[in-house]
């Protein structure tokens, strides 16, 4: 089984030897962006109106400017393109380099906003060919049905693979109490506007039980050179509450809750849970924006990609500032 797996790995059409690329996401040069469609035309440029928020099953939570719902449908389709699309400009076969076809499963008032949460239910994509594709597939079916794994079956694997072609931020949470705390890292999260902020965890976890008992956390931005570090605390979203001394903090305390803040910490917002439910193996919890404070202006936060969309790069010849670990 080992030798399959090295002529299936061999044969893959993947360029670097990571499933997920870390980079500093202000230095990533020309991203793809992303579209709401309808009917065959570009409607809205979403892509800094979205998030993810999920890969079991996929989630993307759309959210619209305050006291404006803009009603969309139960069923909607979003495209990857490279290229800037003017609104009701689209061509399928020329601008998507992958797409995203979602069902809605929750409206969900946040404030004067609100917030659509959409499951996806199929994804394509030309970031590989058909062929390399398969391959992958099949290297997936074989090698990733383990226990303690996440399995993600074909298309789904295919929808998480389209979701990571957006760069997403790797973000440090601080949550604790009595003097004990947790460090963790997370991707699926993100801001609604200056007032909610959304993040998801697996409701399994000893991390997402931690922050609904507490309510309270900050969560940090951090300095790419720091991600190998950050990877490696992902294995505390399984552990119980520590002494601080145990984790990589640094010097600084959020202002309103005073926890402590991770080494090579550049931004962090103070959080308070308002209210929270499970879809998939994900909980999805709104907060309230507490506090934000700036602490360093460095312009390196750190982020990942998928390897299938970071080849797809490194077959067109655009530039990669990957950091390999």
């Amino acid at each position: 089984m080992a030798l399959i797996k090295k002529i299936l790995d061999k044969l893959n059409g993947l360029h670097y030897p990571q499933e997920y690329l870390c980079l500093a996401k202000e230095s990533f040069q020309q991203p793809l962006r992303v579209y709401l469609i309808a009917r065959d035309m570009a409607v809205k440029d979403i892509t800094n109106e979205h998030l993810f928020t999920g890969y079991n099953p996929l989630l993307i939570a759309l959210y619209s400017p305050a006291g404006n719902d803009p009603g969309l449908p139960g069923d909607i389709e979003i495209i990857f393109s490279l290229q800037p699309l003017s609104q009701n400009e689209f061509s399928l076969e020329k601008d998507a380099i992958a797409k995203l076809s979602l069902r809605l499963i929750r409206k969900q008032a946040a404030g004067n906003n609100w917030v659509y949460h959409y499951e996806g239910v199929k994804g394509e994509h030309h970031f590989l060919s058909s062929l390399h594709q398969y391959i992958i597939g099949l290297s997936n079916r074989l090698y990733n049905k383990k226990k303690g794994n996440v399995f993600l079956h074909d298309n789904l694997y295919k929808q998480v693979q389209i979701a990571y072609a957006v760069p997403r931020i790797i973000s440090l949470i601080t949550v604790g109490n009595n003097e004990l705390y947790n460090l963790f890292p997370t991707d699926l999260h993100g801001p609604v506007n200056e007032q909610y902020y959304i993040s998801s965890l697996r409701h399994e976890g000893k991390a997402c039980k931690q922050v609904e008992i507490s309510g309270r956390i900050a969560i940090s931005q951090i300095h790419a050179n720091f991600y190998k570090t950050v990877y490696s605390l992902g294995r505390n979203h399984m552990r119980e509450l520590q002494a601080k001394d145990n984790f990589p903090f640094g010097k600084h305390w959020s202002t309103v809750f005073h926890l402590p803040l991770p080494l090579s910490v550049l931004y962090y917002r103070e959080l308070e849970l308002l209210e929270s439910f499970a879809h998939g193996i994900h909980k999805l919890l709104l907060y309230k924006i507490v506090s934000s404070k700036l602490v360093s202006n460095e312009s390196a936060t750190l982020a990942h990609i998928h390897n299938c969309y970071a080849t797809w790069r490194h077959n067109k010849g655009l530039a990669g500032n990957y950091l390999l670990r």
